[in-house]
């Protein structure tokens, strides 16, 4: 089996990554130093797949303790880059923290690649690369703008880094994927989002709403220009994202080296706030409390994907419903409840 490297990989996105992988006859080799993420997480991964996966807990921005890792394992085949803080008001408040975990970690990485020869590597970019959009859907030959947080920021230097090793000829092979609302959870219910504190995200606010774990839901804004005035995006589920790096790691071995393209990983329609609400009240049959609030600073009207390339060229199209996402979600929850 091939060996992927995936840092990050016990967070919320790279747990499912690695269940994909272990479908596809990968082997994944984790690492991640439990900063944004749980050792359980890689315990149920184990527990879904019936398969070991190997683990080590470190820092990826420390070279000399990832070249140990690389030099231990050997032959690693590939990587995918999730190891990365998230939050952008955490971002705003805190940018050297931001630049120094974010972009020091992808250098370390590129680094003991070139030390290792290992050439693919799938990095975890963003739809926050394009800012406010002039279209929608939003193609990858959208303008790039200036980032609303330094979070966004590192999304956009860590792409020009992947890039400029590329055209340095630097033997790599990447592809950055840019996604745009991750939802949902593994349909086993065993493993999904795990926000620490307060979500900073939408629906693992919504499903503790519903568990009756918070008060109430705060919709930020109903005056946007949009159909019913909330904020449209483009809500895809997380497992359909997993299986979209799958398919970049085949489509990356057919390459040429040295090798760079971006990919929006999107459904390709837009879902506003209340619409996503309103399904989710119809999936779990109970009615939530909710307010309107003002808008949030940095918030935009509408962002959903154009999602024709990467169907075109690596074949993937999301295969999950909303509603599938959201039911996931709160089978999720519901078993974080019983076992909290």
């Amino acid at each position: 089996m091939k060996k992927i490297l995936i840092t990050g990989g016990a967070g919320y996105i790279g747990s499912h990554a690695a269940i994909e992988l272990l479908r596809a006859d990968y082997a994944p080799v984790i690492v991640d130093n439990f900063v944004n993420s749980s050792l359980k997480s890689v315990e149920r991964i184990k527990d879904i797949t019936g398969k070991d996966v190997a683990f080590y807990e470190g820092d990826v921005a420390d070279k000399g303790f990832l070249s140990d890792v690389f030099a231990k394992e050997g032959n690693i085949d590939g990587v995918i880059h999730f190891a990365a803080h998230k939050a952008v008001g955490e971002s705003v408040k805190e940018p050297l923290k931001y630049y120094h975990n974010n972009l020091g970690g992808l250098i370390s990485v590129l680094a003991n690649m070139q030390q290792h020869g290992v050439v693919p590597i799938v990095f975890s970019s963003s739809a926050t690369v394009y800012g406010d959009p002039e279209q929608n859907p939003i193609p990858e030959t959208a303008q790039i703008k200036d980032a609303s947080s330094p979070y966004g920021t590192t999304k956009i230097m860590g792409e020009q880094i992947i890039r400029d090793a590329t055209r340095s000829g630097s033997k790599i092979s990447a592809i950055a994927l840019r996604y745009f609302n991750p939802i949902g959870a593994h349909e086993s219910g065993k493993i999904g989002e795990l926000p620490l504190g307060v979500p900073n995200n939408l629906v693992p606010y919504l499903t503790q709403v519903a568990m009756g774990e918070r008060e109430k839901l705060t919709i930020f804004g109903n005056d946007y220009n949009t159909p019913d005035g909330t904020a449209v995006r483009d809500y895809l589920h997380v497992m359909d994202l997993a299986n979209a790096h799958v398919a970049a790691l085949k489509h990356l071995k057919e390459q040429q080296v040295p090798f760079y393209d971006v990919f929006n990983v999107g459904t390709g329609k837009g879902v506003s706030v209340r619409e996503l609400v309103d399904t989710f009240e119809r999936v779990i049959g109970m009615k939530l409390r909710y307010e309107i609030g003002p808008r949030r600073e940095g918030d935009i009207a509408v962002c959903y994907a154009d999602s024709s390339k990467i169907e075109r060229v690596l074949g993937w199209k999301a295969q999950h419903s909303i509603e599938d996402a959201l039911r996931d979600s709160w089978r999720w929850q519901k078993h974080l409840s019983s076992t909290a």
